[in-house]
């Protein structure tokens, strides 16, 4: 009877591993050794996607906003970048659909160097500084547009932009003096705070911090990918989804060593007690079941609004921003 039973799982895993469309998926991200794509690398190191039937390449690029230009040129399938990057597109009238969550709240924080720590009172004050992101047009740059926006500065004119990638490459930015300020993610803003190299002036790692900005909890780090993408792929964009929430769940029990010990050496920056002192502070901003909520995704359309006036909330039809359809089914199946 065992045998048989074995046999009848076999037949079952095989029957659905079948019907999947496109088993070679390339996924693109920008910088995936941040935490913000911590999902995306528990998927893949502990064979997630192997398990659903998919193989899986993934091209690391230096900021968001490159990985999706990747996607959008059709050199990739699927972007693993910020939720807002759906609505910017759609106001371009470019349709891209995020289908999984990964991170609940944006991770990014924008700090300002020790020198100019000591007479920064406001925003405001951050005019005529060179403020590094991951890349230009990528969430940590929006970040910064959205904060000089709400100062009454121009975040065109205002300030010097410089990419700076999500890497080790934001601390030798930082301390050689290249920027005054950096809009980044964990744990490279762990490290420079720790360091006593800045300090950090705006906080979305925490809900508190993120609700203080926004007035609500922005979904950060989705998989997305084009409209027609997700609706010719159906099973391929469950079984993707199937091992983000796999991953989101098994991140949601695990302790800050557990996670070091599953992704690569080179994450750590060589401190591995600054990595796990990092995790602790951002575990809440990572997404428990890879839902994302209407709440979140309607102050995402209003955030962005506010400086880009390409972006008009009337005209968001929202629901093809996002569904939750694969990540409901994902729920069901990993309980």
């Amino acid at each position: 009877m065992r045998i048989l039973a074995g046999f009848a799982i076999l037949f079952a895993v095989s029957l659905v591993h079948a019907q999947i469309e496109k088993r070679d998926v390339h996924i693109a991200v920008g910088g995936q050794a941040a935490f913000y794509y911590l999902p995306l690398t528990i998927a893949e190191r502990l064979g997630y996607f192997k398990d659903e039937g998919l193989n899986i390449k993934i091209s690391d690029f230096a900021g968001g906003a490159v990985a999706l230009r990747a996607v959008v040129g059709g050199s990739a399938d699927v972007a693993s970048g910020a939720y807002e990057h759906t609505v910017s597109l759609q106001s371009k009238k470019q349709y891209y659909q995020a289908f999984v969550l990964q991170g609940r709240l944006p991770q990014i924080a924008l700090g300002v160097s020790k020198s100019k720590a000591a007479t920064y009172k406001s925003f405001k004050d951050l005019k005529g500084m060179k403020i590094g992101v991951s890349a230009p047009g990528s969430s940590t740059h929006n970040l910064v547009k959205q904060l000089l926006t709400r100062a009454g500065l121009d975040p065109a004119k205002d300030v010097s932009i410089i990419g700076v990638g999500v890497g080790a490459g934001v601390i030798a930015a930082m301390q050689s003096g290249q920027i005054d300020a950096v809009s980044n993610v964990d744990p490279m803003m762990t490290k420079l705070e720790l360091d006593g190299t800045i300090k950090v002036v705006a906080d979305t790692r925490t809900v508190k911090g993120t609700e203080a900005i926004w007035g609500a909890q922005l979904p950060a780090g989705v998989l997305h990918a084009a409209i027609e993408f997700v609706q010719k792929n159906p099973h391929t964009v469950q079984a993707l989804a199937n091992a983000i929430v796999r991953a989101d769940k098994w991140i949601a029990k695990a302790s800050a060593t557990d996670v070091a010990r599953v992704v690569p050496e080179t994450y750590l920056l060589g401190d591995r007690a600054l990595y796990l002192f990092s995790y602790d502070k951002v575990k809440e901003a990572i997404s428990p079941d890879g839902l994302i909520s209407e709440a979140g995704a309607k102050a995402t359309v209003t955030s962005l609004a506010a400086f880009d006036p390409a972006v008009k909330p009337a005209e968001i039809e929202l629901a093809k921003t996002y569904t939750n359809e694969f990540a409901r089914k994902a729920n069901q199946k990993y309980k």
